[in-house]
């Protein structure tokens, strides 16, 4: 990855010492970007940072509904690099299963806290610090299950729904300096989503039209288009990436 031209670009990806937010940070770096990640545990970061590149890459760990950590994260970026052209809202949780009916409000709180009102912080932040004046992108990594009903899980949904409405305001508002998009993915395999489909892999992907699971690199893609040239033209869209599975939702 070292010998990748610099591009001069710089991105702020939260939730990325593995997984989703990882594999973003990882196209990112392999196209010459640099990027400061963001995460709980500091041993994951500094190990994704020992892979990404420390000449490529810092890391700020911390809790992404906490502000001080919001605004360490962009001070961070603007010492190491000295500028945050994008910004990748991935960090999320989905604390709970079951019915809504039985849902503990603490947990619901709990679940928008981290997957709406972070990413409306960092947003804030990254703006303030750098896009207002110098433009810019962010892409939200929201989900299919903010796009129908999600069983079981429609805490986390209901809050997915919100961020992709919170993404056409800020497109809204932003421009036309900043871009704002999403990214809706299907199951991707990660730890995130290991009960979706561990131990049932075979039979998960089954459902699929394109015959397989999603993996981080699908997603890194995405994010890596939305924040390129190529989607100049694009604000206030939700990029559905699910290997088809919405195609069967007028199968009988």
């Amino acid at each position: 990855m070292t010998a990748v031209e610099l591009t001069g670009k710089v991105a702020l990806i939260t939730g990325a010492s593995r997984g989703i937010g990882y594999g973003v940070a990882e196209a990112l770096v392999a196209r010459g970007d640099r990027v400061c990640i963001t995460g709980r545990g500091e041993d994951a970061l500094k190990e994704a940072v020992e892979k990404l590149g420390p000449d490529r890459a810092v890391y700020v760990a911390g809790k992404a509904h906490d502000e001080a950590h919001q605004a360490l994260a962009v001070e961070r970026a603007m010492e190491a690099f000295g500028r945050v052209d994008y910004l990748v809202n991935n960090a999320g949780t989905n604390p709970v299963f079951g019915p809504i009916a039985d849902l503990d409000l603490n947990v619901a709180r709990k679940v928008f806290e981290t997957n709406v009102v972070s990413a409306l912080g960092f947003a804030q932040k990254t703006w303030h610090a750098w896009q207002k004046d110098n433009g810019g992108a962010i892409v939200n990594i929201a989900s299919v299950a903010g796009l129908a009903p999600s069983p079981f899980i429609a805490a986390y949904g209901v809050s997915k729904a919100a961020l992709i409405n919170l993404t056409q305001q800020l497109a809204h508002e932003f421009a036309p300096r900043v871009r704002v998009n999403a990214i809706a993915p299907a199951v991707v395999k990660t730890k995130f989503a290991q009960a979706l489909y561990e131990g049932r892999e075979a039979e998960a992907a089954a459902g699929y039209p394109l015959g397989r699971l999603g993996v981080p690199s699908d997603i890194g893609g995405a994010a890596a288009f939305l924040t390129s040239e190529q989607s100049d033209w694009v604000t206030g869209q939700t990029l559905v990436v699910d290997g088809g599975i919405f195609l069967n939702a007028g199968v009988a």
